[in-house]
């Protein structure tokens, strides 16, 4: 088990690093989340995700960046089920993210492939994959977070550090040990605890990209 563990930070870490290393942030807002507290922090991890997630899976222009994303996406968010329609279906993982500090609000909600419908589009050019669909993420209020967090069909997994200051610290620390986190009392971990060795996995997947 600790062996799977390590991977679960540099899941965040890879993917927020990919929101900001794809050029459409200024060093400036990257500026800004090291001196964020609270709402800001959240709303620059919710776009982080996003602009992360979107960069991963973006086909691109080359043939070896479209193989790549195409590969990321298949490996990590389609799974054969036999029971669904066409033999497969996605990976909806809903992960919350929070502090141990109600004051903070610090809220994000992730979802994975939230709407399957929505993954490919029709063009002139026939089927073509849709990267900003593969994650949802919003920062959330202390109360829309609660709610969320006491709803097994809302959320899987929480992700919940003992403040701010502790998240940014592991966004500065790639190579972090989740045991080590946990035995600093920097984060708890409750939930389906399948979805956070799926969640480790995505980051390792985006660690291999981004470090090719």
């Amino acid at each position: 088990m600790h062996a799977t563990l390590p991977a679960m930070p540099q899941g965040i870490h890879y993917i927020l690093k990919s929101g900001v290393d794809q050029g459409e942030l200024s060093g400036r807002l990257a500026g800004m989340l090291d001196r964020a507290e609270g709402k800001m922090l959240a709303n620059g991890m919710a776009l982080l995700v996003k602009l992360g997630f979107g960069f991963l899976a973006s086909e691109g222009i080359s043939d070896s960046k479209a193989e790549k994303a195409k590969a990321f996406f298949e490996e990590n968010f389609v799974m054969t089920d036999p029971n669904a329609e066409g033999g497969r279906r996605y990976y909806q993982g809903r992960f919350l993210i929070r502090t141990r500090k109600p004051a903070d609000h610090m809220n994000v909600w992730i979802r994975f492939c939230p709407d399957p419908d929505a993954l490919y589009w029709q063009t002139p050019a026939g089927l073509r994959f849709n990267p900003a669909a593969i994650v949802d993420s919003q920062a959330l209020s202390e109360e829309e977070a609660e709610a969320i967090e006491h709803d097994p069909d809302r959320c899987d997994l929480i992700i919940r550090f003992r403040d701010t200051k502790a998240i940014l610290g592991l966004v500065q620390r790639p190579d972090a040990d989740v045991v080590q986190l946990l035995l600093e009392n920097l984060v708890q971990i409750t939930g389906n605890f399948g979805h956070m060795f799926k969640f480790g996995a995505i980051g390792k997947s985006a660690q291999m990209i981004l470090t090719d």
